[in-house]
């Protein structure tokens, strides 16, 4: 288990060698807290929650330069893939995971924003146990660095969760938790921009 950060907490991205870390993977996940409805036949179904993970990319001037999201499932310089959507966020661990291979990020971006909305506008107090964690890809095992349990519930629809951005040589990441309004990523830019 990584590091457990608080709201606002930040980290230098190195390896324990010292080296700068480069392939990194960003997991998010959630459990629904919806209420429970009624099926058909008179079962009980557990409500779904369906999220959608996204990557802002930001210049050194604060302007969206590429996004990365389940409409768009890699970026414009090849460094950032999303695995695909998750409709539900049932089963355990990661529910939506977007890769970053640090060292291709166009030099161009000085900041990654990681962000998550209900495109049907669910409201985040149907969410339980909504996380992130970076995880370092480029070691055998895969070990967690950092993780951010999210636990602000409200009637708001998105979260700006974490930033990861330049800082001299290498990189850092940043728990963020700002709690936002929107269904798409492109609602979300202006969010994102002012945690930067």
């Amino acid at each position: 288990m990584g590091l457990s950060l608080e709201k606002g907490q930040s980290l230098s991205l190195t390896k324990k060698d010292g080296g700068a870390l480069s392939k990194t993977r960003l997991g998010l996940g959630w459990d629904s807290a919806a209420p429970v409805k009624r099926g058909l036949f008179g079962g009980k179904k557990a409500a779904e929650v369906d999220l959608d993970a996204s990557a802002i990319f930001f210049d050194a001037n604060g302007n969206a330069v590429d996004q990365v999201w389940y409409g768009q499932l890699a970026s414009k310089d090849g460094s950032t893939k999303h695995t695909g959507d998750n409709l539900t966020g049932a089963g355990e661990g990661d529910d939506e995971v977007i890769l970053v291979n640090l060292a291709a990020v166009s030099p161009a971006v000085q900041n990654i924003v990681f962000v998550i909305s209900s495109y049907s506008r669910q409201t985040f107090d149907q969410v339980q146990n909504a996380f992130c964690r970076l995880i370092d890809d480029s070691t055998p095992g895969s070990p967690e660095i950092a993780r951010y349990q999210l636990t602000d519930a409200g009637t708001h629809t998105a979260m700006v969760m974490a930033k990861v951005g330049r800082e001299g040589s290498g990189w850092s990441f940043k728990a963020i938790g700002e709690r936002a309004q929107g269904r798409t990523v492109m609602d979300l830019i202006p969010t994102a921009a002012r945690s930067l």
